[in-house]
């Protein structure tokens, strides 16, 4: 069974640990994010690289995220715009800042559970459904 949960992320959250408690609080075990919409004027990021983070201080618009979610742990993406209207994105991390607002929808499956375990491989916490 799916169901959902639409949150309004207000002015100064951390939109990393706004998402995190929203899916301890719903005791979410596996869900993904269906719609992310919003601006920051701060973002921290992990690159591509996947190692550095770098951070942005400014006002952007959130364009996309994806990600699943799971009290076990979270991996999500976001692509935000500048000014300019160039994108770019990343691995959301703490620290990013809501401007004005967030509007977030969480999908959730009631009879999944989403785990993360070690990878050798990759060295992070990987998804295992």
């Amino acid at each position: 069974m799916i169901d959902q949960i639409t949150v309004r992320l207000k002015p100064g959250q951390d939109l990393k640990q706004e998402i995190e408690d929203v899916v301890k609080q719903k005791d979410i075990k596996a869900g993904i994010i269906a719609s992310i919409v919003g601006s920051l004027t701060k973002a921290v990021l992990r690159i591509a690289d996947g190692v550095n983070v770098k951070q942005w201080d400014g006002l952007f618009e959130i364009v996309s995220g994806t990600g699943t979610v799971s009290v076990n742990g979270c991996h999500i993406h976001i692509s935000i715009a500048d000014r300019e209207g160039a994108v770019f994105g990343g691995h959301l991390k703490q620290g990013c800042v809501i401007n004005t607002t967030v509007e977030l929808v969480i999908l959730f499956f009631k009879n999944t559970e989403f785990k993360r375990l070690p990878d050798e491989t990759t060295g992070y916490n990987e998804l295992v459904a």
